[in-house]
């Protein structure tokens, strides 16, 4: 599956149009092209090499899942690395979904492994901002970088706000609570984990592409990278202020379930201690000596009594002190 687009001096002209039209654009100054490729084949990705004479090293890293978030840069291209991310509202799981990008200097390369990445609302993007088009390839990546980087700071978000529901049941005394807030602190620290790594090599990927020597980004365009990078950072200062927020969480809880415990075993050893006052009195009377009482109602009597009070006495003094 592929997808085309054509622009001439800032202005969309042609739209899915063959792919095997490209080589006769991609030599004329004034034309950008776009090329989307979903789940390539060898042979798709052996068409892009020879008709944009792309990096064999790139084609190989294009063609290979589970590439680092990246920006390596080729004599007349560059090759970039990404990631969307989404949280998914149900299970709380965060998926990914890798794009390999072609920078030329007159045309943009998507390169998508399968239909989860969808490029609607890229294109969308740079519909609504045609006064831009002028600038090229720079402009469609600026659009492709500022939905990528908006969706890690949704996702930041909502993880956030999954946080803020765990804090809430951090202090609820039910066992099953106690369950359900191990479990989803390991389930949010593990997709934290898994968003550091695709958003905090942004950082490096937007930062080189804002460089002058590689001529991606024109004047006009720097304010708009600009705001990218920005918005990465707050991102990846995010995603590690949760990290720590998550560990936090985690020493809490465990720092709970040891007060309750300290909790419950001051409470047994004080009814342990109540119990222990009438099985002494019973042992005692049940001594095979004669004793004050012995073999006469007055013995029973005194034994019940001394049980109670003794037993009323300490119960009143845990209580005062709080241990019950």
């Amino acid at each position: 599956m592929a997808r085309t687009r054509l622009y001439r001096d800032g202005t969309l002209a042609q739209e899915n149009f063959p792919v095997q039209d490209i080589s006769s654009y991609v030599c004329e100054p004034d034309l950008t092209v776009w090329l989307d490729l979903c789940s390539p084949t060898p042979d798709d990705l052996a068409m892009i090499h020879e008709e944009f004479g792309l990096h064999e090293l790139a084609i190989e890293d294009a063609g290979h899942e589970r590439q680092r978030p990246k920006l390596d840069r080729y004599r007349d291209h560059l090759f970039m690395s990404a990631y969307a991310v989404s949280v998914d509202q149900d299970s709380g799981t965060l998926d990914t979904r890798e794009l390999s990008v072609f920078i030329t200097p007159n045309a943009l390369i998507t390169i998508r492994n399968d239909e989860r990445f969808t490029m609607d609302p890229v294109v969308e993007r740079w519909d609504a901002s045609p006064d831009l088009a002028k600038q090229g390839v720079g402009f469609l990546l600026h659009g492709l970088l500022d939905y990528l980087v908006d969706g890690h700071f949704t996702a930041v978000q909502e993880l956030d706000e999954r946080i803020e529901e765990l804090e809430e049941l951090l202090f609820d005394e039910s066992h099953a609570n106690s369950q359900t807030v191990q479990r989803r602190t390991y389930e949010l620290r593990k997709n934290l984990v898994r968003l550091r790594r695709v958003v905090l090599p942004m950082r490096e990927v937007v930062n080189s592409l804002l460089r002058r020597d590689l001529h991606v980004v024109s004047d006009p365009l720097l304010p708009y990278y600009q705001d990218v990078y920005d918005h990465v950072l707050r991102a990846t200062e995010w995603t590690e202020s949760l990290r720590d927020l998550v560990t936090s969480v985690m020493e809490t809880h465990l720092t709970v379930q040891g007060n309750r415990m300290n909790l419950i075993m001051k409470k047994v050893t004080s009814w342990a201690s109540i119990i222990a006052v009438p099985t002494a009195v019973t042992g005692f009377y049940g001594q095979n000596v004669p004793f004050p009482g012995f073999a006469a109602h007055g013995g029973f009597y005194t034994s019940t009594a001394l049980m109670v009070v003794l037993s009323l006495l300490l119960y009143w003094s845990f209580r005062r002190k709080d241990w019950i």
